[in-house]
């Protein structure tokens, strides 16, 4: 068996890249509903989240051909110059850095633990986890937890929404009594609004397909909730428009960007695209008076405030590999489960025989006799079994590992 991950994320891709192969949950679904069609591929997990899509997999082949196929069914295209595949141990580790945010663009956000729960739990409900990748999972989230506990990388971390907003604040020279126009009404523009008013912020309208939850969110924050047919004239008395929405399309389209600038009559007016896929056309960027940015320009905003968490990110390192090492531990030995399973389902079913024929030709034993024998066999197959159990186990991570693995098959039958 080969634990291995593929994968893109923001240090491999731009985000015209990543958007082409961001998956929704629906896609991740029926993805995972046919993994028994890729032969030798046994367990998958997928993540994909704006900053990353990686597929951790347990493949009978080494070389992972069947996860690869799997993925490229999955999101189709060329992405080969930007994929990044890690096996064994360092596949263990990545996982762990993913969960502590130690692999995030904003180092220490809290929202990637989320989502490795959520990718975890959802392939887990549909059966394509197994023991290896639970094992994996519940021992990264765990890390992820001891990392924001045990260290302060998380104080004072900046995230996606607020980095976003602190952009905004710098190109345009302050955020007060201005308006402001969010396109979408989840937990990042929420976020987003929250971060807005923070810095002054005047009125704040919220835009979404559901006006329903426009008006849920405009409640929350004191806002203005406007319909999404409506949203683009509402940017004429506007100075900063942020989307944040999960269509798979651009919401904001370049002609009625002209249109807007048309009715601004010169007035400048400032877009930020947090979402992948972007929402916003990247033709807009190009309307005289449009100044356009998406989530990869707030790496510059992100880097000011990372300096004072790298010392924590050191602390969270040692933590990560020590649970590393752990769980690495415990991996030398779950190779061995199904093959023990075997050998002791095989014994039980001849105990159980063999005692189903001695009732037969002794009728006439008590219920409390029944037991004994019941009991004797089993502690004799267990006694017989102990020995050579003990001999395959102490072989693991050795380099008789092989050999015992092999010696049992060829002696039991397996």
């Amino acid at each position: 068996m080969q634990l291995q991950i593929l994968g893109l994320n923001y240090k491999t891709a731009p985000i015209e890249i990543r958007e082409k192969f961001s998956l929704n949950k629906d896609s991740i679904r029926r993805g995972l509903e046919n993994l028994d069609e890729y032969d030798g591929l046994n367990e998958a997990v997928i993540l994909s989240t704006c900053n990353r899509t990686e597929i951790y997999a347990v493949t009978a082949d080494s070389c992972g051909q069947s996860a690869k196929n799997f993925l490229v069914d999955l999101i189709g295209g060329d992405f080969e110059n930007f994929l990044y595949e890690y096996s064994g141990e360092n596949c263990v580790r990545h996982l762990f850095k993913v969960s502590a945010s130690l692999d995030s663009l904003v180092l220490g956000e809290g929202q990637i633990l989320s989502q490795v729960k959520e990718a975890y739990s959802l392939a887990k409900n549909l059966g394509a986890t197994n023991t290896i990748l639970n094992t994996l999972f519940h021992k990264a989230i765990a890390s992820g937890k001891n990392v924001r506990t045990e260290t302060k990388i998380a104080y004072n971390s900046v995230s996606v929404s607020s980095a976003a907003v602190e952009l905004a604040e710098k190109k345009m020279g302050g955020l007060k009594n201005r308006n402001a126009l969010i396109f979408g009404a989840g937990r990042m523009a929420q976020l987003t609004a929250q971060n807005l008013q923070a810095h002054g912020v005047k009125k704040i309208f919220v835009a979404n397909r559901h006006l329903e939850r426009a008006e849920e969110m405009a409640k929350k924050i004191s806002g203005e909730a406007v319909s999404w047919e409506d949203a683009m004239h509402c940017a004429d008395n506007v100075d900063i428009i942020i989307t944040s929405t999960g269509a798979p399309h651009y919401v904001v389209k370049a002609w009625q960007t002209q249109q807007l600038m048309a009715r601004r009559a010169g007035r400048g007016i400032f877009f930020i695209d947090i979402a992948v896929p972007r929402d916003v056309d990247p033709e807009v960027g190009k309307i005289p008076g449009v100044t356009l940015y998406n989530i990869d320009d707030l790496e510059s905003v992100v880097e000011s405030h990372v300096q004072a968490r790298r010392e924590e990110a050191k602390a969270a390192e040692k933590i990560i590999e020590a649970d590393v090492a752990s769980v690495m531990e415990r991996f030398k030995y779950l190779k061995f489960q199904p093959l023990m399973a075997d050998l002791s389902n095989r014994a039980e079913k001849i105990r159980e025989r063999e005692v189903k024929r001695i009732s037969n030709k002794l009728p006439n034993l008590s219920d409390e006799e029944r037991r004994v024998v019941d009991h004797m066999t089993k502690m004799i197959v267990r006694k017989l079994l102990r020995l050579p159990m003990m001999k395959l186990n102490a072989s693991a991570g050795t380099n008789e590992e092989n050999f015992y693995a092999e010696a049992m098959r060829a002696l039991f039958g397996e």
